[in-house]
């Protein structure tokens, strides 16, 4: 056989290379080509559990003294001295203003003597009506000369009584020249310096005292909060919680929580008809003064216990549009469904459910953008499955 040239054998290979080719197009074009598979994602869940959260509405409010007393004159004339420091703790009784003393000192040495001119007289009085009762025996006095120096007698005792009487009332008014503190606390601003007249009664105070430790917190209240209060206590969704449903924490102006706890001392009876409110009236220690009166605060009062109440994180809720509450729950069968939920308040990083779920069930909490729907997943156990720890307050609703 005659051997093939170099460009025969480049032709005799092309061709079976070919051929190959066309058998496998052939072969492989007969038999249809199975769609890839993939496994169902994988999400985080939750089982939703029932567990006891104390519940609390937070409130704002402004603190106030629990003593304030006006410092008034009761004596007209010129303040000749001040005696305290602006700012400072005074004690009750002391003394805090000197009221020129002596037009009063006058009239009280006035009362003293005519006192002590009355008292003189008495003696031969009394006299004079003992020798007329012995001499009306032997009908040497008439009986109205009797009836005479006994009526003498009786305008002499009274007048001692009225001058005793005046007297008394000079020397108090002589004492109110020293006006003192009639309470102990922090005293402010002087009103009036000295030399200024004053008046008896007048409508300035010359000062203000204040006590404020303990001190006390006002809140208002709205009726409608407080309505539903009540009919959620009547209808069981809450119960008081014992010794601790009247202790009242207090969060400070710059957020931070104040160190004291206080006690809810007692709800007003009379609705504001202004605001349609009514106060809640709590009492705080103030050892270090942190509060001054008239400073605004937020009280954390105590609703009452929920046993059986539904937490979940604030991860697991979207919304919808309208800006409804939703989450996605797994059913048993693995597929996903979109559940419309309601709120009741936010505890910490977690939602208070009020309806829409019920104990058992999985929520997602993770995952949730790889869970349509109607689709199957693969449901992984959080560490967060169980009870989660309840925050010390609750917003208000």
């Amino acid at each position: 056989m005659k051997s093939l040239t170099r460009p025969d054998r480049i032709v005799t290979t092309v061709f079976i290379l070919s051929a190959a080719c066309a058998c496998l197009f052939v072969g492989c074009k007969g038999r249809e080509q199975a769609p890839p598979s993939f496994p169902p994602p994988e999400v985080l869940t939750m089982t939703v559990k029932a567990q006891p959260v104390a519940l609390t509405t937070e409130l704002p409010g402004r603190t106030s003294a629990n003593l304030v007393a006006e410092v008034r004159p009761q004596v007209s004339g010129i303040i000749q001295k001040r005696l305290f420091t602006e700012g400072a703790v005074v004690k009750a009784g002391q003394v805090l203003y000197q009221i020129d003393a002596a037009p009063f000192q006058a009239a009280y040495d006035s009362a003293q003597a005519s006192l002590a001119r009355a008292e003189a007289s008495l003696p031969a009085i009394r006299s004079r009506v003992q020798r007329y009762r012995e001499s009306l025996a032997s009908k040497a006095v008439s009986q109205q000369d009797l009836d005479d120096v006994e009526s003498s007698l009786r305008q002499a005792e009274a007048e001692v009584k009225y001058w005793k009487a005046a007297a008394q009332t000079a020397r108090i008014n002589l004492g109110y020249t020293r006006v003192s503190a009639p309470i102990a606390g922090h005293i402010g601003k002087s009103n009036v310096t000295e030399g200024a007249l004053v008046t008896a009664g007048q409508p300035v105070p010359l000062a203000t005292i204040q006590q404020f430790d303990p001190i006390y917190v006002d809140v208002p209240q709205s009726t409608a909060e407080l309505l539903r209060l009540k009919k959620r206590m009547q209808g069981g969704q809450l119960t008081p919680d014992g010794a601790d449903q009247k202790k009242v924490k207090l969060i400070l102006e710059d957020g931070s929580l104040y160190p004291w706890e206080g006690t809810l001392q007692f709800r007003d009876v009379t609705v504001d008809r202004t605001t349609g409110s009514v106060t809640l009236r709590a009492v705080f220690p103030n050892p270090e003064n942190i509060l001054l009166p008239g400073m605004f605060v937020r009280a954390v009062v105590p609703e009452g216990v929920n046993d059986k109440a539904i937490l979940i994180p604030q991860q697991a809720v979207s919304r919808d549009p309208k800006g409804n509450p939703l989450t996605l729950v797994v059913g048993p069968d693995g597929k996903v469904a979109l559940r419309p939920i309601t709120l009741d308040r936010a505890i910490g990083n977690q939602w208070l459910v009020a309806s829409g779920l019920d104990v058992g069930e999985k929520i997602i909490i993770e995952g949730s953008q790889k869970a349509m729907p109607g689709t199957v997943v693969k449901a992984i156990p959080s560490e967060q499955a169980g009870p989660a720890a309840t925050p010390p307050a609750a917003a208000a609703k």
